[in-house]
């Protein structure tokens, strides 16, 4: 690579290049060069990111309505089975009523309205939330990533910047260092995080199946001859046809569903406030925390055991966090302040007074508290709403998996944008049809919600202490917050969340295991993919062919250059991939045009196009031999509507032309620089002339020189295209243990056959994609 020498331009020459400057948009502060494509380059841009943009009302308010059918179905429908998954031997003390009620009304007010709403909202990734987006942050400001692909350019792209404030430093720093140095806190944070998404896609399991199957059987209370299998089966077949659908899309579906999770949740809290004044008005004191320690002191573990059916009231929250990237911060918390939340709060309000009076009935709480008049039409709303319910978990989870594809910690499938107009709005085919299988598996063998809520409570507590612990690092090192904010919302918030954990656990051999047995399967596939793609980073980069080995290569007499422009691909950011030398080893020819494009992820949700490539050339010069990053996060589409191929091209004619630019000024700039240095200058007059004449002719010179390059770019676009892709087999090296063995040649081999290719993720072409094999021996 070429290595640039800088100095620094005095006034008078910055004057002397001041219209080049102003025609090629550049500054001096762009000129600099602190290289790191093996430390070669830096470009600098200003700050802006997808929360800058200021976005207007009338969208922010389309979006929260959206929201309102695609987040909260699965919070909104857990009025359907609180209570009777609560009080599961029955009602032993009027009071406990008041207890339990006062429980979900500040659980609802801490975790959902507080926590998410209020904080965790804001350590949305430039609008993306989810766990992977809390691991993102961290990762941008400690270097706690596990591969070593790191840029000094990376902080430089627009999305990346974190605004941190100047206080409390030294505490954060501390943090940092201790984080930056320690291998276990590495893997752990990985590990956290991981293990969070793993739940969450469990998570998604398991609500279609409980909401789904607790609304369907209500029908039972109406019709004596409606059987538990009809209604497991009615409910296989609803579940069906809610996966079907997701191929239209988050946009569609979300206004498909808004208008009718709009009416139920008018009617939930309609019928709330008809039940609170016709039965019992006095459970208003139930604010007062003094009843949930009266019903510990009264019911001691039995109290404590029953807050696994508390939680069920909070189902569905991380929902607000993982789909944010589907909406924006201000729509989920207009829709959820506006809406959810008072109308939660008056439905339970209203179950509660109704059982004051009739405590026999806890089992059948939602449907027996419901006015006669109005049972049909709340059976099929409230049928249509556990369909909808599913839809938040199913959102949030295509989103996480998006997030996990690009940090390399998830196998390559399939990812499809289907809202041009809303950024994050994605459907995975692979895991959408996953998805419906196991729904359908796990509603034919547990059959009835008893089982599934133990399961249910477990995947969602799970997930809210890891965001929790992340969180807490995030406040610290990244917001800076005060000690005692930290402390405070420590001692609050994660008790809870640690109170509910505890109670959820002691039910894992009543279906609680299901959850744990989900995450264990997907955490095996993340690890067997990450840990392999981590080794195959590092062979690369041990194997990487220098610029040297390349401008000997191209020197040999038995090579030949062929009309045409070659892309190689793939993902070592810090040098040219082994494979190269595998492939010239075997074709003697190198096209007239050679561009090395490193795809590479950065840890943020979105890179702007006009940031995403980043270029060098590799010297000398008549070569035409050229490096590509191409940057994204991961929330960016790689099959843009536009051909991959001709955004790079347009950005490879611009960067000769600045390249040419830069070299031609330093050159001249050495030549004053010498001539300053010399004897006597001439007569004035006579000089003024002679640098105007030499000016002119480097200018022509210049003007040719680079008329040839684009020239040579445009005939070699014009030649053909082809694609060159590394095909690498993954093998264990001689010697490696089973363990290395069974990992390797088995678990991850399998894996990448089984996914989508390389080629379909680009969008490349098949008559124009050569695929280069090497096996790599880890």
């Amino acid at each position: 690579m070429s290595g640039d020498v800088v100095i620094e331009p005095t006034k008078e020459e910055e004057k002397a290049v001041s219209v080049e400057l102003q025609v090629k948009k550049l500054s001096w502060q762009k000129l600099r060069r602190n290289d790191s494509l093996d430390m070669e380059s830096r470009t600098v841009s200003g700050h802006y990111g997808r929360d800058s943009k200021a976005v207007k009302w009338s969208v922010i308010l389309q979006l929260a309505f959206q929201s309102i059918g695609v987040v909260y179905g699965d919070i909104g429908t857990s009025p359907l089975y609180v209570y009777a998954s609560t009080f599961t031997n029955g009602i032993n003390h009027i009071d406990d009523i008041l207890g339990v009620l006062s429980l979900i009304f500040y659980t609802l007010t801490l975790i959902p309205l507080v926590k998410y709403v209020l904080i965790v909202l804001r350590a949305n990734d430039n609008g993306d939330g989810g766990t992977f987006a809390l691991y993102s942050l961290i990762c941008r400001y400690a270097k706690v990533g596990l591969i070593p692909s790191e840029q000094a350019e990376d902080c430089d792209v627009s999305n990346f910047q974190l605004e941190l404030p100047s206080k409390r430093l030294k505490r954060a720093s501390r943090l940092k260092y201790k984080l930056e140095n320690s291998q276990f806190a590495k893997y752990f944070l990985l590990v956290a995080t991981m293990l969070g998404t793993s739940m969450v896609i469990g998570d998604g399991v398991l609500t279609p199946c409980i909401s789904v199957l607790s609304a369907v059987g209500g029908i039972k209370e109406a019709s004596a001859g409606m059987t538990q299998d009809k209604v497991v089966w009615v409910s296989v077949g609803i579940l069906v046809l809610l996966f079907m659908v997701q191929r239209f899309g988050t946009d569609k579906v979300g206004y498909s569903f808004a208008p009718i999770i709009c009416v139920w949740f008018s009617l939930i809290g309609g019928i709330g406030i008809y039940n609170f004044i016709k039965y019992d008005p006095s459970v208003i004191k139930a604010i007062n925390p003094k009843y949930i320690v009266d019903y510990f002191t009264r019911n001691k573990k039995d109290a404590w055991i029953s807050l696994g059916g508390v939680v069920l009231a909070i189902t569905g929250t991380e929902a607000l966090f993982a789909d944010v990237g589907h909406f924006t911060v201000k729509s989920i918390q207009i829709s959820m302040c506006t809406v959810t939340y008072p109308a939660l709060i008056l439905a339970y309000t209203g179950q509660a007074s109704f059982l004051r009076k009739h405590s026999e009935l806890v089992r059948e709480t939602f449907y027996k508290s419901i006015p006669h008049c109005l049972y049909w039409p709340m059976f099929i709303v409230a049928v249509m709403a556990a369909i909808i319910a599913s839809q938040a978990m199913i959102s949030g989870t295509f989103s996480i998996v998006q997030q996990s594809i690009s940090l390399g910690c998830f196998p390559r499938v399939k990812v499809v944008h289907t809202s041009a107009e809303y950024e994050g709005q994605v459907y995975i085919p692979e895991i959408n049809y996953l998805l419906m299988i196991a729904c359908v598996c796990v509603t034919v063998g547990f059959r009835t919600t008893a089982k599934i809520g133990n399961a249910y409570g477990i995947a969602v507590v799970f997930v809210m202490t890891l965001t929790s612990t992340l969180l807490v690092l995030i406040m610290i090192m990244i917001w800076k917050s005060n000690i005692f904010l930290v402390i405070a919302y420590v001692l609050v918030i994660m008790s809870v969340e640690l109170g509910y954990l505890s109670s959820v656990l002691y039910k894992f051999d009543q279906g609680g295991y299901l959850p744990l047995a989900f995450a264990a399967v997907l955490m095996t596939i993340m690890y067997i993919w990450n840990n392999v793609y981590r080794r195959k980073y590092y062979f690369e980069l041990e194997h990487k062919i220098s610029p040297e080995r390349v401008k000997e290569i191209a020197a040999e007499t038995n090579f030949c250059r062929i009309p045409g422009l070659a892309m190689f691909y793939s993902e070592l950011v810090q040098g040219i991939p082994p494979i190269f030398k595998h492939y010239v080893e075997n074709v003697p020819a190198l096209h007239s045009v050679l561009v090395f494009v490193s795809i590479k992820s950065l840890p943020i949700g979105k890179v702007p196009a006009e940031e995403r490539f980043l270029f060098r050339r590799v010297e000398p010069r008549e070569l035409n031999v050229f490096r590509c990053v191409a940057r994204y996060g991961y929330t960016d589409a790689r099959n843009e509507e536009e051909p991959f191929e001709r955004m790079l091209i347009e950005k490879l004619e611009e960067f000769i032309k600045e390249d040419l630019w830069l070299c031609q000024t330093t050159i001249s700039k050495m030549e004053i620089a010498e001539r300053d240095q010399g004897d006597e200058l001439v007569d004035g007059e006579t000089d003024q002339l002679d640098e105007n004449s030499k000016l002119a002719q480097q200018e022509n010179q210049k003007k040719a020189e680079l008329e040839k390059q684009i020239e040579t770019l445009d005939q070699a676009w014009r030649a053909g295209v082809v694609h060159l892709i590394g095909e690498s087999e993954v093998v264990a090296g001689k010697g490696a243990n089973i363990g290395k063995r069974i990992l390797i040649d088995y678990g991850y081999n399998f894996l990448k056959r089984n996914l989508t290719q390389s080629g379909k993720v680009f969008d490349i072409p098949h008559k124009r994609m050569l695929k280069v094999g090497m096996t790599y021996e880890l």
